[in-house]
C-alpha cells in the first residue's frame, strides 16, 4: 500500500474523552500494548447507531471504568478533528481500510475518587497505568502521531480547564 492509496482511504469515526477531575487534572493512561511511553486520553469507535456522547461515555466506562453517574458534560468539541495514521501503520490497523481517525472530544468532569478509577474494570484492558496531568503537560507527554489533535482539544476545551 503506498502513498497515493492511503491518501484515498476515509478516517475512521472514533471519540475521544479529556476526564478532568476537581483539581483541574487530566485522565491519562499509559497504553497497555506498547512498550515505549505512550501516554493517552481514552477514546474509542462509534458502534453503529450510537451517538458520540453515548458513544464518548461508553468508552469512559469500559477504559477506566467510570460511569456516567461520576461525571458531567462540560463540553464537546465544535467539529470532528482528523488525524493521520503514520504510513507503515495503516496497512496493520483496521484491515487497511482506514488512513487515520476523525474524532469528536468531549469534556468530562469527574466528581469521584481516584479509587473509583478502574482501568482494569473491562475484559479489554487498555491502560497499563494512570495519572493526573496539567493540562499544560497533557501536548508533550502524548504519543508524537496526536499531538496535533490533542493540541487542538486543549486549545478548543481552555475556556474550561483550570489554571
Amino acid at each position: 500500500m503506498d502513498v497515493n492509496d492511503i491518501a484515498k482511504l476515509p478516517y475512521r469515526r472514533n471519540v475521544g474523552v479529556m476526564l478532568v477531575n476537581e483539581k483541574g487534572g487530566v485522565f491519562v493512561g499509559q497504553r497497555i500494548d506498547s512498550e515505549v511511553p505512550a501516554w493517552q486520553m481514552p477514546q474509542g469507535g462509534m458502534d453503529d447507531g450510537e451517538t458520540p456522547r453515548d458513544a464518548a461515555l461508553r468508552e469512559l466506562l469500559e477504559e477506566t471504568g467510570v460511569s456516567p453517574e461520576l461525571v458531567t458534560v462540560e463540553a464537546e468539541t465544535a467539529g470532528w478533528i482528523p488525524y493521520d495514521l503514520p504510513h507503515d501503520i495503516v496497512p496493520r490497523i483496521w484491515k487497511g481500510r482506514f488512513k487515520g481517525q476523525e474524532q469528536k472530544w468531549f469534556l468530562l468532569r469527574f466528581h469521584g475518587t481516584d479509587e473509583q478509577v478502574r482501568i482494569d474494570a473491562d475484559d479489554h484492558q487498555e491502560f497499563s497505568e494512570w495519572r493526573w496531568l496539567p493540562p499544560g503537560d497533557l501536548v508533550a507527554n502524548i504519543v508524537p502521531s496526536k499531538r496535533e489533535v490533542y493540541a487542538r482539544v486543549v486549545e478548543e476545551f481552555a475556556p474550561h480547564l483550570e489554571g
